[in-house]
């Protein structure tokens, strides 16, 4: 598959190219720190981290809604209300913590990972891609697919299950928030 530019965007084709590696590195460096940080807090700076460099790849995949989605409520809602729980909450003392096993974590996700490296290699491979100039009308009604209007109207029609659920797994993050908190705040004696 071959796709040709107009020599004169070669240079808005790089920067492309070096943003969807930006928010890539961004997305991976987040996660990353997510799971390897001793401490709570930079656990979840690093997920906060990983979650805008996910929004940024769906900005550059055109979705600006899902983008714009993704900070307000995973940025917003989940991690800061992760991070009240986290400022509420005692520090747990040095000699109640548990050694970390780290070998074990980290062959743990190295299988993990390389499973879902061939799993979307895979997906990558066995996917019959379009060339752009063959796609146009297709394009077209994907691009009119994706409008804030046709994705709030199907959010409420055809997925309005799916839009509950997620409103529940909020829900449910705001309601663990809280637990770590009113745990953090707890009798001296009792965690």
């Amino acid at each position: 598959m071959d796709f040709t530019f107009d020599p004169s965007l070669k240079f808005y084709v790089q920067l492309a190219d070096v943003a969807f590696l930006g928010f890539a590195a961004l997305a991976l460096l987040g996660g990353i720190v997510a799971t390897g940080a001793k401490q709570l807090i930079h656990a979840v700076l690093g997920l906060i981290t990983s979650l805008v460099g996910v929004a940024g790849l769906y900005v550059y995949l055109g979705t600006h809604f899902i983008a714009a989605m993704q900070i307000l409520i995973y940025v917003g809602a989940v991690s800061v209300s992760l991070i009240f729980a986290v400022m509420l909450a005692r520090p747990p003392r040095e000699q109640d913590q548990e050694p970390r096993r780290v070998p074990t974590k980290m062959a743990t996700g190295m299988v993990v990972a390389l499973f879902a490296g061939l799993v979307l290699g895979s997906a990558v491979l066995g996917t019959h891609w379009v060339p752009s100039t063959a796609a146009g009308p297709v394009l077209a009604a994907a691009v009119a697919n994706g409008s804030i209007a046709h994705v709030g109207q199907r959010l409420l029609t055809d997925y309005a299950l799916v839009f509950e659920l997620i409103s529940l797994v909020l829900l449910v993050a705001i309601m663990g928030s809280v637990v770590l908190a009113r745990q953090g705040r707890g009798t001296p004696g009792g965690s």
